[in-house]
């Protein structure tokens, strides 16, 4: 069953982002990942075949596995949800988490272990990122010389913005940047040496946090091929964007056609869709060891 949008009668919904729908249990929230894909900040009309139920399953993976930072986890088996949401388990099942309310913090923690995308493109202007100087002479997707911090805000729709670490620190104050530059650093370090002992090399990713209790805990979601740069070891070169585990089909797709990258984004064709969804079902295979 494919997942483009989402409606449970009787449970209310609170929010509707590009990919997630969020659901309001009163104490917790329900996060359902649906199978939409968005492209240059447009959502596309085609749901990609259980690409929700992979990055579900892959963040339920990482937050598993990083005991060291609390997450806002409560379940992610449906037999363990509500019974108010046991008439929808068949849509939730492997797509869905019953999270804890936190308060999100009103920054991206974004972590670079190697040079592309817009950190590219910015070196290449200035020879640094987010007020961070780098060596001359360095290549696009190269390796940095050490893992940097590159927050940015979060920006409701079109593209987040790129801050300075003192911008950072004014927003959320002094400490809790300390806490989640930190946290985002380790937690991207111990996925990235996980992930290369199963050829893929994470060349960047993301992070949100949030306050419960007064205490930091990572939220939303963990090292997703939406939410990262995944690139395959075996295909890995200097100098190139290499190719990646996410949407970079329906990006190259979306190049050919004549379309401003202003809504409505044309349709995908079947080999779009079909290429796209194994891409995330080998990113899950590779890094679990276990078919979804």
């Amino acid at each position: 069953m494919h997942l483009l949008t989402l409606d449970l009668p009787g449970i209310r919904k609170i929010a509707s982002g590009k990919v997630r729908e969020i659901f309001d249990l009163g104490e917790d929230l329900l996060l359902v990942a649906t199978d939409r894909i968005s492209a240059f900040d447009c959502i596309l009309p085609n749901p990609i075949p259980q690409k929700g139920a992979v990055l579900t399953s892959i963040s339920a993976f990482w937050f598993t596995k990083f005991s060291f930072v609390e997450n806002h986890v409560i379940a992610t088996d449906v037999r363990d949800f509500p019974d108010i949401l046991k008439p929808f388990f068949d849509r939730l099942s492997r797509r869905a988490m019953v999270v804890k309310k936190a308060k999100p913090l009103p920054v991206e923690c974004v972590v670079r272990g190697y040079l592309a995308g817009s950190g590219w493109k910015e070196y290449q202007a200035t020879q640094s990122i987010c007020g961070i100087s780098l060596p001359k002479g360095l290549q696009q997707a190269e390796r940095l010389p050490e893992t940097i911090f590159t927050p940015s805000t979060k920006a409701v729709s079109g593209h987040d913005q790129n801050i300075s670490w003192d911008e950072c620190a004014r927003i959320v104050g002094q400490g809790v940047a300390r806490q989640i530059r930190d946290l985002s650093i380790r937690i991207y370090e111990e996925g990235r040496r996980y992930a290369a002992e199963r050829g893929i090399i994470v060349a960047d990713t993301k992070f949100e946090f949030g306050l419960l209790d007064g205490r930091i805990i990572l939220i939303d979601e963990c090292l997703t091929p939406d939410s990262s740069r995944f690139w395959p070891a075996d295909r890995y070169a200097l100098g190139i964007s290499p190719p990646s585990f996410d949407k970079q089909f329906v990006r190259d797709y979306l190049e050919t056609q004549d379309w401003d990258k202003t809504p409505p984004a044309p349709p995908l064709p079947e080999d779009v869709i079909r290429k796209t969804s194994e891409k995330y079902l080998e990113a899950y295979a590779q890094l679990t060891g276990c078919a979804l």
